[in-house]
Order: C-alpha cells, then structure tokens, then sequence
C-alpha cells in the first residue's frame, strides 16, 4: 500500500511532464495521454479506499528527513477518490471544450499539476509539504483562471484570487510557525499524539499556543473557501474557462472544510474558536444564499450558491460536525461540478426556449400571478412550527439515542426546523390549487433529505473518526452556555412567529402592508444589488495595490 500513496500524485505530474514534452508530436492527441493518466490515478485511489473500508490500513510514506511525509488515512482516502473523480471528469469535457482555444497542451498540464497539489495537499503527512501544496494551488489557480491570454478580464479576477489565496497563505504558515514552536516537530500524527498529552501549552497574546493557532487555521480555511468580506473572489472568477470554473468549485473551494478536518485536534482544543466558526459560517451562508438570488448570469449565480454551501460547511464544522462537513463537501462538489459543466448547454436552450412548464411554481416564481385558493395562515403557522422539530427529532433519534446531549446537534436540528419552516412558508405563498399534493411532496422531500443526512453524516464519522472518546470530544468542545443557546433557540422561534403575523397583518390591511414592503424591499435590494459594495473595495485595494508596485518599480528603477 505504501507504493500505491507515493504512486497516486506522482501519475499526474509525469503525465504533465509527458504531455508537455510530446505535445507538438502528438497534437490535439496529447490530451487522451492526460485522461489515461488520470484514469489510472483515479482508478488507484478507489483501490486505496476499498482497502480502508475493508479495514487493512497502512504506514505513512516517508522520506529521511521530517518533511515529505504522505498520510494514509480515510481522511486522505475519501478526499483522493473525491478530487481525481471530478478532475477525470473535467478532462474528458476538456477534450473537445477546450479544442479551439490556444494553449491547449498547456491548459491539460495545468490540470495535472493541479491534480497532483491537490492529492498532495490531502495526504501530507507534515506542516512542510502541507504549506508548499497549499500555495501551489494557489499559483496553479492563478494561471488556470487567466488561461486565455487575449482578454483582460479573467487576469484582473484571478489576481484578485491570488492576493486571497496569498492571505490564507500567510496565515498557514504562522499556524505552522505557533504549533512547531509549541510541540517541536513538523510531522503532524506526531504533533496530534503530543496535544493530546499537553493540550495547555501557553502562547501569545492571553491565549494559548492551540487557540492562537487555530485562529489562524481558521483564517487560512475563510480564504481558500470564501467566507464573508473573503469571498469576492469565488463569483468574479466565472470569465475563467467553464472546466476550471468546475473544477474549481467542486473541489478547490472544498479546502478549507478539509484543512479544519485535518487540524481537528487543535480545533477542540483551542476553546472558542469553533463558535467563530459557527458565525462567520452562518452569516456566509446568508449572505451567499441572499446574493445567489439577485443575478442574471447563471454561473455567477453559482458562484454565490458554492458560497452560500461553503458556509453550510464551515457552519458545520464549528458545530462539532466534522465529518458531516466532509459528507457535505463531497455531495456539493459532485452536484456543482454537473451544474457548472452544464451551465454552457443551459444557456444555449434557453435562447431558443427556455422549456419551462407553465405549472403552479412557474406562475408564482415568474410571472408572480397566484392562484385563487391557499389554506389557512394559522395552520399553515403551527405546522411550520411543528412538522419539521418533529422529523428531525425522530430522524436522529434512530440513530442515536443520546444526541439531545449534544449541542452541536441540536444547533444542526435547530437549524434545519428554521429551514423546513422557510419551506413551508414559501408553500403557503404559493397559493397552489392541489394544495395537499404539494404539501405531501414538500414533506416527503424534506423527510428524505433529514433521514439520509441523519444516517450518512453517522456512518461518515464512525469511518473518519473511529475513536468514539474523541468524536465525544468534538460534540462537547462545540457546546456553549446553555443559557445563550436558549436565548438563541427563543428569539429565532419569535422571528418566526413574528414572520406568520406580519403575513396574517398584510393580508388583513392589503395596500398599505404592500407599499411598507416595497420600500423596504427596494433598499434591501440596493444593498444586495451592489454585493454589499464589497466588489468595489476590491476592486479599489486591486488598484491602490498596483500603483504601489508601479510607483515602487519606479523608485527602485527596475523598470
């Protein structure tokens, strides 16, 4: 097995290699010596995963010295199988999308080396080779995004990728810096084994060495998955080619729910740090959910869609649910990575006709023309309130007795009533004729959805974290005051109810209940129109950035 890890990245670098070198031999033909490669590197890393499921496991790949370690664990498992199933589907479309474009060779090179960082990322085994893996992504993203050298525009948004990217960097390599000092080694089985015998080593600052590392950790982790005020790279990047723009979201995105994965020793011992998880995931999943609604070009409406999901991932993770965020990056990669490979076939059948059915769901999404009857608010009310607590609460209580005792799953079943209560809500302003048809279909759905969740996040952190005192680690450092968790739990309950009387006022007082709505919507939808004016502070600090350099260039004269 140990030959399998060290063969698994190197495929993809010689295949880059090869494909370069024999590229004006080959022609257009030099890209099927990429997707062969990738096929039986996709093909090694099922063999890699079969083997952990059937419970052989085997020795981390080492050199001589403390760096160049490569892990072999179902955590590196999952994630190779995952990373070079998606990038053997974006070379197979990149055969013929990327036919006519210049730099054709170059662009399956990039994917190699691309595929290679990325298996090298997931499995390194030591700080070392986790920071060079991390900023190589980096890098190779640059150049991919910017692959068409005759436009402007995708070089202007892939800077502002890589200034970041560049920004997680820094914050990697000063976590690297904080744990090495702390627990002298580079490799990381060694550092986690350490932790667990001295989790209270002091640092800097008030805090100690685990929570100021970890405050880094998460800073690396909001950049490379574009959390809030670090996210306006991820839907100005669309102008890059569309199998980099898949790639890209299925899997590159997905890092930073990996590298929390990774550091989770120091994640559930490092104090508060995951309820700022919690938030800065929360309110990323708001707000990219919100932005998701406002656009008019389908990929970047993508875009804030993979912001919105990264958040739901990050959100998770500070919740204690590590695995559950690992179950999610997996199902979100494989589902946009479709959306975006598709979006060029969309776009072209809708100029012809947009195809969509003149049903119920049409009528009130596009043409806002309800229909004539709609059951009753109250009811509707005191189901929103009810039905979703009690499929929630009977879905986990199949699979575990004991989860009321956790907090972090009960803030995930909170979360998800708040969600199932949204659901309902928008049923009722459907105003469908088939009223019980539609309701049965929401419920049915939204059962199925909580049930699979339930059993596979469960399934997923026995295979990720076997060791049952450390999952039980995980669900108490994620708890928090009783108390505010109350409060918490009672001031969205009102919100909600609040929501259901506002609705019963607007139907009872009509045109001045609307006129009130629409001002309020129209500034609202100002706010949201102009990307809360985060586009135009990065597009100020990209400018301010490069009149600095030329001006220092200048100074300097080097040019």
């Amino acid at each position: 097995m140990e030959q399998l890890i060290s063969t698994i990245p190197a495929l993809p670098i010689v295949s880059a290699i090869l494909t370069q070198l024999l590229s004006v031999r080959l022609g257009r033909r030099v890209a099927w010596l990429s997707v062969t490669a990738t096929s039986i590197t996709f093909a090694l890393t099922v063999v890699i995963l079969a083997l952990h499921l059937a419970g052989v496991a085997g020795d981390p790949v080492s050199t001589s010295h403390d760096w160049g370690v490569l892990l072999n664990d179902p955590l590196s498992a999952i994630m190779g199988v995952l990373i070079v199933g998606i990038s053997l589907i974006v070379h197979l479309y990149s055969v013929r999308y990327m036919a006519e474009e210049p730099g054709y060779a170059r662009f399956f090179v990039l994917l190699d080396l691309m595929t290679a960082a990325l298996l090298v990322m997931v499995s390194a085994g030591d700080l070392v080779t986790l920071i060079v893996a991390w900023h190589v992504i980096g890098v190779l993203l640059y150049f991919l995004l910017g692959h068409d050298m005759r436009r402007q525009s995708p070089f202007r948004y892939a800077f502002w990728t890589l200034f970041t990217y560049r920004i997680g960097d820094v914050a990697l390599i000063v976590a690297a810096a904080i744990l090495y000092h702390a627990y002298d080694t580079w490799s990381l089985t060694e550092m986690f084994s350490r932790i667990q015998t001295s989790p209270e080593v002091p640092g800097f600052m008030g805090m100690t060495a685990l929570e100021a590392a970890a405050v880094f950790l998460a800073l690396a982790a909001f950049a490379r998955s574009a959390q809030f005020f670090l996210h306006n790279w991820l839907p100005y990047t669309m102008d890059g080619p569309t199998p980099v723009s898949a790639l890209m979201h299925a899997g590159i995105v997905n890092a930073g729910g990996f590298l929390i994965n990774r550091f989770a020793p120091v994640f559930v011992n490092a104090g508060d740090v995951l309820h700022v998880l919690f938030i800065v995931g929360l309110v990323t999943a708001v707000a990219g959910s919100v932005l998701m609604l406002t656009q008019n070009d389908i990929k970047k409406s993508l875009g804030y869609s993979t912001m919105g999901q990264m958040g739901f991932m990050i959100m998770e993770c500070g919740v204690g649910a590590f695995s559950l965020a690992i179950y999610h990056l997996i199902a979100h990669g494989l589902f946009k990575g479709t959306l975006f490979l598709g979006a060029g076939g969309v776009i072209n059948a809708a100029r012809r006709d947009d195809g969509v059915p003149k049903d119920d769901l049409y009528t009130f999404v596009i043409e806002r023309r309800p229909a004539r009857r709609r059951p009753p608010w109250l009811m509707m009310a005191v189901i929103t309130l009810v039905v979703p607590a009690v499929v929630l609460g009977l879905a986990h209580w199949l699979v575990s007795q004991e989860f009321f005792q956790k907090q972090g799953a009960m803030v995930l079943l909170f979360f998800g009533w708040v969600t199932g209560a949204q659901l309902i809500f928008a049923t009722y302003r459907m105003r469908t004729e088939h009223t019980g048809r539609l309701f049965t279909l929401v419920l049915s759905s939204f059962a199925v959805v909580v049930v699979g969740y339930t059993l596979i996040a469960h399934a997923f952190e026995l295979f990720l974290y076997p060791d049952a005192a450390f999952r039980d680690q995980m669900h108490t450092a994620s708890s928090f005051n009783v108390v505010w968790f109350d409060i918490i739990v009672i001031l969205t309950t009102i919100v909600i109810v609040l929501g259901w009387l506002f609705t019963y006022y607007a139907e009872q007082n009509g045109k001045r209940a609307n006129r009130l709505r629409g001002r309020a919507w129209l500034i609202f939808y100002a706010l949201i129109s102009r990307e809360f004016y985060l586009a135009d502070i990065y597009a100020w600090l990209s400018r301010a950035l490069l009149r600095t350099a030329k001006s220092l260039n200048i100074w300097l004269r080097w040019a």
